[in-house]
């Protein structure tokens, strides 16, 4: 199964750029079967509230059953405070498979990681360029899945894509997806240095075509076997990693992580 782990979709309310203005699916979708992809991971574009965002996504999803997969948008600053829920009613209403930030909006906090790890699904984390981010969040949060977005960076800075490759091998928890990656050799890198197991297939759709992205991964020259990790088996297993059924959490457990975020953001305020 070819999976599509990065694709957004929905209304943006900031109408400044395509990215929070509009992300339309239906020729995505169009391309999307023609190139052989069966499911697509989607999320919201930027959203000056993404309670609305995620709810709107969500009815997209619904009407794309065994299509389309949800992630949870949130902006860490903006959301602090009430990510936990955010992501929990996206988790049981909607049963979204993971988490989406953006640090362009804000870096992860230990409010989303903290999210991520209560309910057991991976993080996808845009990290603008900023690779030493992963150094911080990674050894921290040794349970949580992060994916990092373009390999570390969507406008061609080279440093971000080495560093990510090594963090890559470094860290067991850490993955990357390869959307918008122009530079086909830091690609290669990444293979060579963590193996096919820590790449994800994504497309950044439906703004980047899904055909012109998977043909990077085809042209690697990997076996039949890595190259269906890279196109689904890898994201397929961080989808199903925590196990147990995520929409089953109980009251006493999110009340719980909900305290223990409580009580790190008194901490911080009073340092």
């Amino acid at each position: 199964m070819i999976i599509d782990c990065h694709c957004h979709a929905g209304l943006g309310d900031k109408m400044t750029s395509p990215w929070n203005t509009h992300a339309p699916l239906k020729s995505y979708l169009r391309r999307a079967r023609a190139t052989g992809i069966d499911r697509t991971i989607v999320m919201a574009p930027f959203h000056s509230d993404y309670a609305v965002a995620n709810a709107q996504l969500a009815r997209i999803v619904a009407r794309h059953p065994g299509r389309l997969i949800g992630f949870a948008f949130v902006h860490c600053t903006r959301d602090a405070g009430r990510i936990l829920q955010i992501v929990g009613d996206a988790v049981r209403k909607w049963s979204f498979r993971g988490i989406k930030i953006h640090g362009h909006e804000a870096m992860p906090t230990r409010e989303v990681c903290q999210a991520a790890r209560t309910f057991r699904i991976p993080l996808l984390v845009d990290v603008t360029s900023r690779a030493e981010i992963v150094d911080m969040i990674a050894p921290q949060y040794p349970d949580v899945n992060f994916i990092v977005a373009h390999l570390g960076s969507n406008t061609d800075d080279f440093r971000a894509h080495q560093q990510v490759a090594y963090q890559l091998a470094r860290y067991p928890n850490v993955f990357a997806d390869t959307s918008a990656v122009r530079q086909f050799d830091y690609i290669v890198e990444a293979v060579k240095r963590a193996g096919p197991r820590k790449l994800l297939f994504g497309s950044d759709g439906p703004w980047l075509h899904p055909g012109v992205e998977i043909a990077k991964i085809r042209l690697l020259g990997l076996s039949a076997e890595n190259e269906a990790l890279i196109l689904g088996g890898n994201i397929s297993r961080l989808l199903h990693a925590g196990g147990a059924d995520v929409t089953r959490i109980s009251p006493g457990a999110l009340r719980k992580a909900t305290r223990r975020a409580d009580d790190h953001r008194q901490i911080v305020g009073r340092v």
